[in-house]
């Protein structure tokens, strides 16, 4: 079966990547793009905006329902989660699925990302990478084994200088599944970065953040006991990897019912 896949934040870094796996995918086909009104005023078509011609016909616009409606699958990669929520919710009304890969959301609009999947047939990943969906599985684990053994758990991330949304949605994943496991809600043991004087408290869950040239991405979870140390660290060196999974996602939510909201896990059966 071939999967007609839309893509938002087309001429993007993700959004480009996506788009390059995808013209050589035979199990895809890409029929449309949504952008900005002022990146998709200035051309045609996204073969003339990628200049490329295998793209030549493709629909670009800022109008995701024109966009959507001879699609399948929305692969949803705004730069502002307002933007990707209002296109899932397009995507949905118009019987379309949906892959999140959006970053930044706030707990209020991930509450309506889960109603949403109530609706339709959604995803929602902060990170497509299958690496890092296994380290998410990894972390669970090893929290799960740990907590009661006097660990200490830390979390750092490293991105590129441009990235705008700090801690990084997969740094505040990992956080999750850390807190989920120890019985905690997550902002109750946070710790965003430290300054003062002051000792760490039994459950701290320190979240630290780096900035810096052209990172793809890192992330390291730190297990610290007594005397030992574990850590678990996935480290992106292509974004291709990001498009790939966001691709897998694309294919395997296309047969699927609403019900909630799905992830990474699913597809990867874990």
């Amino acid at each position: 079966m071939t999967v007609k896949v839309a893509v938002s934040g087309a001429l993007g870094r993700m959004g480009r990547r996506i788009l390059e796996l995808a013209a050589a995918d035979p199990q895809v086909e890409v029929c449309g793009a949504v952008e900005s009104e002022k990146n998709a005023a200035l051309y045609s078509d996204l073969g003339e905006a990628l200049g490329d011609e295998r793209f030549r016909g493709v629909r670009l616009s800022a109008d995701a329902e024109e966009v959507l409606k001879d699609c399948d699958v929305l692969i949803e990669f705004a730069n502002s989660p307002e933007a990707a929520l209002a296109h899932a919710e397009t995507a949905v009304r118009l019987g379309k699925k949906v892959v999140v890969g959006t970053t930044g959301f706030d707990r209020g609009q991930l509450k309506r990302l889960e109603k949403l999947a109530e609706e339709g047939a959604v995803l929602f990943s902060p990170n497509m990478s299958l690496g890092v969906n296994l380290l998410f599985k990894l972390v669970q684990l090893a929290t799960r084994v740990l907590k009661d053994r006097d660990f200490d758990v830390e979390i750092g991330e490293i991105h590129h200088r441009f990235k705008k949304d700090a801690p990084s949605g997969t740094a505040m994943r990992l956080a999750e599944i850390v807190a989920a496991e120890l019985g905690k809600e997550l902002e109750e043991i946070a710790v965003y970065g430290r300054k003062g004087h002051y000792e760490r408290r039994k459950d701290d869950l320190g979240i630290m953040t780096f900035r810096g040239g052209d990172v793809v991405g890192e992330h390291t979870v730190y297990f610290f006991g007594l005397g030992e140390r574990l850590e678990l660290t996935h480290r992106a060196t292509d974004r291709s990897i990001f498009a790939r999974g966001a691709l897998e996602a694309a294919k395997w939510i296309a047969d699927k019912k609403p019900g909630r909201l799905y992830n990474m896990f699913d597809v990867l059966g874990l």
